[in-house]
C-alpha cells in the first residue's frame, strides 16, 4: 500500500458522519458573503448598500492576480457592507444580504441531468474557472485559475485529484466521492484538459473502501484515470505528501509541486470545477461537515456561502451544553472560533464541536529531547530547533532552518509527551520570517 514514507502521525479517525449522506440545508434568512475568500488579496466590491442581488450574481472582482470574484450565494437586498468578525477572528469586510426568495441567474442551469460532453477549450475553461470565482477546497483556497496558469519554463504531467481527507473528524471529501462521483470524473477531464495532461491520479485512503471502488468503477474505462488507494497516514493530504505517496517524487525546498511536473486539485474542487464548466454555477456552495462526539445530529451538510456557523449548529442539534470549543476546520490544523457568527466560506470544510473535558490543553512540561517531534515531521524538519529559535527571536537561523517549509501540519505537537506547544511558537516564527523576507524582496 503506497503512503509517504517520512515522518507521519495516526490520531484517532472519529469519522462520525462517514455513513450520513449530504442533506441540503435550508436558506438562512441573512448572509454575510466576506470579501477576501481566497488565498491573495481580497475582491473588490461592485454593488451598493441597498441593491437587490440575485443567486449567482457577481458582487465582488478579483482583480489582483492571486485572488478570486465572489459571487452572491442568495437572492435577496443587501442591507450592509461593513466588517463583519470571520472564521479567522479578525474583522474583514463582508457584503451582508437580506434573503428574499431564491431567484437565480437565468445563465445557470441548475437541471439534475449530468453533461459529459465537454465544449470548452482550454483557454475558455480556465477563462470560466476564473469567472465563477473556484479556488481549492481542501483548505487553502488558492486561487484554481492560477494554478492552472503555468509557468513560462514549467510543463505539467501528471494531475493528482486529493480524496484523502486524512484529518480525523473531517467526511465531507468522502461523501461528495460517493454522491457526485460521476461529476467528479467529468471535473477530472476538465482538468486534463486545462492542464494539457494525458494522466490523472485519485488518490484515496483506504479507510475509504466505497469510494475507491465507486471510483475505479467509473475511471475503468478511461486508461488515462486511476484511482490509488492509500496507507492511512497523517498527513497524506498534504500535497508534497501526496505526490510523494502517488509518484515517488520530491517537492524540493521552497518550490511548488510544478517543479515535480505535479498539480495537485481536492476531488471537492474537481466537483466545483465541472459546476462552472459545464453548468455555469459560481461557487456558492459547498459541504461542510458538522460534527463533535456530544452533538445529536451531526452531518455533512450542503450550504450556501455566507451562512452562519451558529445556523449550522443549530440544524445539527444544537450546541451541547458540555462545549469547550468550537473548531472551523480539522482537529489538526483547525482553529477554534471566537464567535459562532462567523459565517461559512469557500474554504470551510467543517465545523467540530468539542466537550469541555478534551478541550483543556495538557499540562506543559520541560523537554525531554526525545526527538519525537523530528521522527514525525513529514518535511524532516526540526521542530525542537525551529521553536527555539522563535521563542529566542533568532530568525534568521529559523530562517536557515527551513521554518517557512513547515506545512502547519501539527504532528509534533500532536505527538510531543511534555505537552508542548510547538506548532503555536513555529507559527509565530514562520509569521515573523516570512515578514522579513517580503520587506527583502520589496527592498
Amino acid at each position: 500500500m503506497k503512503t509517504f514514507k517520512l515522518g507521519g502521525v495516526h490520531p484517532e479517525e472519529k469519522k462520525i458522519t462517514a455513513n450520513k449522506s449530504i442533506e441540503y440545508l435550508p436558506i438562512p434568512a441573512r448572509v454575510h458573503i466576506p470579501l477576501a475568500q481566497s488565498l491573495g488579496a481580497p475582491s473588490k466590491l461592485i454593488v451598493e448598500k441597498g441593491e437587490m442581488v440575485r443567486t449567482g450574481q457577481l458582487i465582488a472582482r478579483g482583480e489582483a492576480f492571486i485572488s478570486s470574484n465572489v459571487h452572491s450565494s442568495v437572492s435577496g437586498k443587501v442591507v450592509k457592507i461593513e466588517d463583519i468578525t470571520d472564521a479567522s477572528g479578525y474583522r474583514r469586510p463582508a457584503v451582508t444580504i437580506d434573503v428574499e426568495g431564491d431567484e437565480w441567474l437565468e445563465t445557470i442551469d441548475r437541471t439534475i441531468y449530468i453533461k459529459s460532453d465537454i465544449q470548452l477549450s482550454r483557454e475558455q475553461i480556465i477563462d470560466r474557472i476564473k469567472e465563477l470565482g473556484v479556488v481549492g477546497l481542501g483548505g487553502a483556497t488558492f486561487p484554481t485559475h492560477v494554478k492552472l496558469a503555468i509557468p513560462t519554463g514549467k510543463k505539467a504531467e501528471i494531475l493528482i485529484i486529493n480524496g484523502v481527507e486524512c484529518e480525523p473528524y473531517l467526511t465531507a471529501d468522502h461523501r461528495v466521492m460517493l454522491e457526485r462521483a460521476k461529476e467528479i470524473i467529468i471535473g477530472i477531464r476538465i482538468l486534463m484538459i486545462a492542464l494539457t495532461v494525458d494522466k490523472a491520479f485519485i488518490g484515496i485512503e483506504n479507510n475509504k473502501p466505497d469510494a475507491i471502488e465507486l471510483l475505479t468503477k467509473l475511471s475503468k474505462k478511461d486508461s488515462t484515470i486511476k484511482v490509488v488507494p492509500l496507507e492511512v497516514k497523517y498527513p497524506q493530504g498534504g500535497e508534497k505528501q501526496l505526490i510523494k505517496a502517488i509518484t515517488g517524487k520530491e517537492v524540493p525546498s521552497g518550490k511548488l509541486p510544478i517543479e515535480t511536473g505535479c498539480i495537485v486539485n481536492n476531488v471537492g474542487t474537481a466537483l466545483a470545477i465541472y459546476e462552472a464548466v459545464q453548468k455555469n454555477k459560481p461557487l456558492i456552495e459547498r459541504v461542510v461537515t458538522v460534527t463533535g462526539d456530544s452533538l445529536s445530529n451531526p452531518g455533512n451538510f450542503m450550504v450556501r456561502i455566507g451562512t452562519p456557523v451558529n445556523y449550522l449548529v443549530e440544524k445539527a442539534g444544537g450546541l451541547p451544553s458540555d462545549t469547550g470549543k468550537v473548531i472551523n476546520g480539522g482537529p489538526m490544523m483547525g482553529k477554534a472560533l471566537t464567535s459562532l457568527d462567523a459565517p461559512v466560506v469557500k474554504g470551510t470544510s467543517g465545523i467540530i464541536i468539542f466537550a469541555q473535558q478534551n478541550s483543556h490543553r495538557v499540562a506543559m512540561h520541560n523537554c525531554i529531547r526525545c526527538s519525537r517531534c523530528i521522527t514525525v515531521c513529514p518535511i524532516g524538519l526540526e521542530p525542537v530547533s525551529l521553536v527555539q529559535y522563535s521563542y529566542n527571536e533568532l530568525y534568521d537561523k529559523a530562517e536557515k532552518a527551513y521554518i517557512m517549509d513547515c506545512m502547519e501540519c501539527g504532528s509534533c505537537q500532536y505527538t510531543c509527551p511534555s505537552g508542548r506547544p510547538l506548532l503555536d511558537f513555529i507559527r509565530l516564527g514562520k509569521n515573523k520570517v516570512g515578514t522579513i523576507i517580503r520587506n527583502r524582496i520589496k527592498n
